[in-house]
């Protein structure tokens, strides 16, 4: 029961913490937090108790109207709360009602999409963007956010502070950004939805290499803009599609004693067939827009990994021409780096190093891991086994995943043994 329970909390939190700050205004953003703590603990030993009922949302929605009634009650007379409900909420009279007809499930959509975009403020840096999406929309504790950005507690707990602070000082409002600063709204809010499913694709210091929660709720989030009707879908499709693309290899990607296993060793039955075709789905449905993004080029380089039936069949030429566009669109020494991964596959190690070694801007890799995993790579492929073993050592001390750690760990005792 705790597992559903912890389940369905996960799922709810985002709705209600939506819904109530629309109502107590984006100033109060803690007191709607405390709101729904308060409801989910109340629904848990109430459930322990009594069983889960058969509506369990339907009883959270009644347990916080009377709990947001109640805390409004308790304020000072005067207290302002969301704009366009302060006058309403004051009055004993339509307390009550406007707090049944607006913390209603018909309107959940509504308010996580303005949600977002609030937590996704230009004023707010994107680590802020992102701690505040998990916290209010996801209903990540701070201690789970802390742990899955390698940040102490204060640290998370200073960013949430500030960015609520951000919000009293400039008041910002609950609502839509106006059409003319929409669609660069809408780039932080699929920023932060993608540094999130990074991180759950790729966990930098979880003991878990794969966080499948972070994942789905990455996924969730970009499905709700995919289905609203008042933003511009293109870019959004896009990045569903990379996910959905990805997502689809985690059952391959690690064997059962937790070992990393690259996309050629990878068992490609065990790939999701449903998720390849929604993400197909949604590519064909990127292309209505008029402008081509990095999710564009990301999504069409993941298509080519999920289409081919092995890994000697992927269209390496395809993929080269998505990172050559994306190196000319949006440079970065990242891009660069994983451009010269294919060039190895196509034109061999020796040239992939020389790419390497042309990175414009490569000593800001410096301390990422796959630089150096990389050289070694290819440096053992073209038998320098001396650098080869350097090249692993130092990327295993960079990098803070055990899974990683233990792969190259394994490279390099291979090339003793050689």
């Amino acid at each position: 029961m705790e597992q559903t329970v912890e389940h369905l909390f996960r799922h709810e939190w985002g709705k209600l913490v939506a819904a109530l700050t629309k109502l107590f205004g984006v100033h109060n953003l803690e007191l709607a937090e405390d709101v729904v703590q308060d409801t989910l603990v109340k629904a848990f030993e109430h459930w322990k108790i009594n069983g889960v009922p058969s509506n369990p949302s339907g009883w959270l929605y009644t347990v916080a109207r009377n709990k947001a009634v109640d805390v409004i009650r308790q304020q000072k007379r005067g207290e302002e709360f969301a704009r366009s409900f302060t006058h309403l909420l004051q009055s004993e009279y339509s307390l009550v009602p406007t707090i049944h007809e607006q913390l209603n499930e018909k309107f959940v959509d509504d308010d996580r999409l303005r949600m977002m975009f609030v937590c996704c403020h230009p004023s707010l840096s994107p680590e802020s963007q992102v701690a505040l999406v998990l916290k209010t929309l996801c209903g990540f504790s701070v201690t789970e956010i802390a742990k899955a950005f390698v940040c102490s507690y204060d640290t998370i707990e200073k960013r949430l502070y500030r960015a609520r602070q951000t919000f009293r000082e400039q008041q910002v409002d609950f609502e839509l950004p106006a059409a003319d600063v929409l669609d660069s709204r809408l780039n932080n809010v699929l920023m932060a939805v993608y540094l999130l499913f990074n991180e759950g694709y790729n966990s930098t210091h979880h003991e878990n290499l794969i966080r499948n929660d972070l994942m789905r709720e990455a996924m969730r989030l970009c499905e709700l803009i995919c289905r609203t009707k008042t933003v511009e879908h293109a870019n959004s499709h896009a990045l569903m599609a990379l996910m959905c693309f990805n997502a689809s290899r985690n059952n391959a990607r690690m064997d059962d004693d937790g070992n990393i296993l690259l996309m050629k060793q990878q068992d490609r039955s065990k790939w999701n067939r449903a998720l390849i075709e929604t993400g197909v789905f949604h590519l064909e449905e990127s292309a209505a827009g008029e402008t081509i993004s990095k999710y564009h080029l990301e999504a069409g380089i993941a298509y080519e990994h999920a289409r081919a039936r092995d890994y000697a069949h992927t269209n390496w030429h395809n993929i080269l021409s998505c990172y050559n566009l994306l190196q000319q669109l949006y440079p970065s020494p990242i891009i660069a780096l994983n451009r010269a991964i294919v060039i190895a596959e196509l034109h061999g190690p020796k040239e992939a190093i020389v790419a390497i070694e042309l990175i414009e801007g490569k000593e800001t890799l410096k301390n990422y891991y796959l630089l150096p995993a990389v050289l070694g790579e290819y440096h053992a492929q073209i038998g320098d086994h001396t650098k080869a073993k350097a090249y692993f050592k130092e990327a295993e001390g960079l990098t803070h995943s055990s899974a990683e750690k233990k792969l190259l760990k394994q490279k390099e005792q291979s090339l003793h043994r050689r």
